[in-house]
């Protein structure tokens, strides 16, 4: 072996190490502070807020031992990048919500061998649509959408998904979860409240909600705003805002698998509404502008949903649009249809 061959041996090495130094350090101030990549704090009008300077390191460090573990340790990158992906963001002190009066607040154990909880709130008689919040919100998130709910006579129950709002941590600890309990969360709700009439939900909820109706949750209808369509095009959202390089990016879904235990096709949206008959209908809203899920992406999953129609916004982006009142007032309208498309 040449001194070039061992000068380039030594570098590798080096890097590798410290890839893995600098990656196990951040993926424990992840999971202790809550922050995530890619996710700006909101405020009261859903516009992102500056971040922190401490966010902005954070975020630079992240990409900087992502970069290193990609020439050097491309496998330990994707481990340390699905922990990323699966860090909450933190709360956000202080974000005003529209004035409803407090419904009736319950809190609905989850299936499995370790003990935890979610907490849902619920409004009006009738029918139950159940509202599920995206990545990081939590049930305040359909404040505006509780009176006209229960004015057209329906009930309106949302809830706090696993490690969101007050729920409780789920089967990841503390500040993290993953789109199964998602899942798990809205059934447990249904199970608890009643059979489900719909389920309007945002973004990553979205994907849950479809998936959750895939599997056989009885729902008529379905609304699904700036929905994710499958777990790939979330991680390649993630991957794009933490600087995430392709050798990590190609190794992220088989980490994810060995996490959730599940083929990543189950929660293909697209792929397997495509192969159904019978499934709720379904409007899919989506701005042309959002920023944090494409619009290509919901515009695919309306086209695959065999009884679906899309709705385009302007200028609402990802989070305002749940509080745009045209929004609202075609969600409802849609609700309140008859049987059909």
């Amino acid at each position: 072996m040449t001194m070039k061959h061992t000068a380039v041996g030594l570098i590798l090495c080096t890097g590798a190490v410290l890839a893995v130094v600098a990656l196990h350090f951040l993926t424990q101030r992840f999971a202790g502070s809550r922050a995530a990549s890619g996710t700006p704090h909101k405020t009261s009008n859903g516009r992102s807020r500056p971040q922190s300077g401490g966010a902005r390191s954070q975020r630079r460090w992240a990409a900087l031992a992502l970069a290193l573990a990609e020439r050097a340790a491309p496998g330990l990158g994707a481990r340390a990048a699905v922990q990323m992906l699966m860090t909450l963001p933190p709360a956000v002190p202080g974000r005003r919500v529209a004035a409803v009066p407090d419904g009736d607040r319950q809190r609905v154990n989850l299936p499995g061998p370790a003990p935890s909880s979610i907490v849902t709130e619920a409004w009006g008689e009738g029918p139950a649509v159940y509202l599920l919040h995206g990545w990081g919100g939590d049930r305040t998130s359909w404040r505006r959408f509780v009176g006209p709910l229960t004015r057209a006579g329906f009930r309106a129950v949302t809830l706090d998904a696993p490690g969101h709002g007050e729920s409780g941590p789920g089967a990841y600890g503390p500040g993290r979860t993953l789109l199964p309990e998602m899942i798990t969360a809205l059934r447990a709700a249904a199970g608890h409240h009643g059979p489900a009439h719909a389920v309007v939900a945002h973004s990553m909820g979205g994907l849950a909600a479809a998936v959750a109706c895939l599997d056989g949750l009885p729902a008529a209808r379905l609304v699904l705003i700036a929905p994710m369509p499958d777990v790939p095009s979330a991680i390649q959202v993630f991957a794009e805002a933490a600087g995430a390089g392709e050798r990590i990016r190609a190794r992220m879904p088989r980490a994810l698998e060995r996490l959730v235990r599940v083929p990543l096709s189950h929660f293909d949206a697209v792929q397997r509404s495509a192969e159904e008959e019978t499934l709720p209908a379904a409007l899919v809203i989506h701005d042309g502008g959002d920023r944090r899920v494409p619009f290509g992406l919901g515009a695919r999953l309306a086209a695959a949903w065999p009884c679906a129609r899309l709705h385009v916004t302007r200028g609402l982006g990802h989070h305002r649009i749940l509080h745009d009142e045209g929004v609202i007032a075609t969600s409802v309208d849609f609700l309140i249809a008859g049987a059909g498309c």
